[in-house]
């Protein structure tokens, strides 16, 4: 059967946000927010690390829907569509309709990310000796389903054939003296702090994004709580673990076999509240148990805050 992957993801004429002109105090990767509540510029000064402001989150989602889906698409030709795939896509549709959670803090203040991207560290080949490296995608809050795993497998299978940027610049750092590599991070944390990061290492850097996610299923052990990294702005962490069958009750009370994944996931509080953070992870769930809905491509999102 012919595998799809390749078929180019959706070409939009316009972009998904209207064109801000750049004001004092923006950053290359997020503007400035400045109409939120005194509180949200105050916590930037109380927990001043991403570490200081972790907040941890489980849920179990029942994927019996949602592996019938990946079936269907399956034989429709995207054999490498996978649970993973529906997780971003689903994140990226919550996106798009809360924006808050693309927030990131740098230099004690907090923007809008002015893209979507995602963030995944993989191995070359699945062998205790294979080198990791880290891809980054972007994405469009209006993709569908199949736009997020086009625009995925593409980057993933570059990475794996191929030394991604990031791997040149790893070398590249790797070959400075020690004391000078140290220097030379604590110069490029001062440098994001005032938002003059290079354009160039900002886009290879994996600890510059919206998300980061890791799938722990694929190594066959549970979910983790993987910290933030203080280093960078990434303001959340999806851990996903492997998948396994119980029983769900029935709208009559009988009992019915399913299947379960159990995601974690790492939050940096100053982004938003904690209500606004329900809402999102709700929409998040029920996108995951039904898939279908992101089949549809949006022509409209909604965006953050000034």
């Amino acid at each position: 059967m012919e595998d799809l992957r390749h078929e180019n993801p959706t070409v939009y004429d316009t972009p998904a946000y209207k064109k801000r002109k750049r004001r004092l105090g923006d950053r290359r990767d997020g503007r400035k927010l400045r109409s939120l509540s005194p509180m949200h510029y105050v916590e930037p000064f109380i927990m001043k690390e991403r570490s200081d402001a972790q907040n941890h989150f489980e849920d179990v989602i029942d994927i019996t829907n949602a592996e019938a889906y990946l079936a269907e698409k399956h034989k429709a030709g995207y054999t490498d569509l996978a649970l993973l795939h529906i997780i971003l896509a689903a994140y990226i549709r919550v996106v798009s309709e809360r924006p808050g959670i693309n927030r990131f803090i740098a230099g004690q203040q907090i923007f809008a990310h002015n893209t979507i991207e995602c963030v995944m560290t993989i191995k070359k080949e699945l062998s205790l000796e294979s080198p990791d490296t880290c891809i980054k995608v972007e994405f469009d809050p209006r993709d569908c389903a199949l736009d997020v795993y086009k625009k995925f497998q593409t980057t993933a299978h570059k990475a794996i054939s191929d030394n991604t940027d990031f791997d040149k610049t790893a070398r590249i750092l790797t070959k400075i003296p020690r004391l000078l590599f140290r220097f030379a991070i604590s110069f490029l944390q001062f440098l994001d702090y005032f938002g003059l990061m290079p354009k160039k290492l900002l886009k290879v850097s994996p600890f510059h994004g919206s998300l980061i996610i890791t799938s722990m299923g694929s190594l066959g052990i549970p979910a983790i709580y993987h910290h933030l990294y203080n280093f960078g702005n990434l303001p959340i962490f999806i851990s996903y673990g492997n998948i396994f069958s119980a029983d769900a009750v029935k709208a009559d009370g009988t009992k019915e076999r399913h299947r379960f994944v159990t995601i974690k996931v790492v939050t940096d509080e100053r982004i938003c509240d904690g209500y606004y953070f329900a809402s999102a992870f709700k929409r998040l769930k029920r996108y995951i148990l039904h898939p279908e809905i992101l089949d549809k491509t949006l022509t409209e999102v909604k965006e953050d805050v000034d």
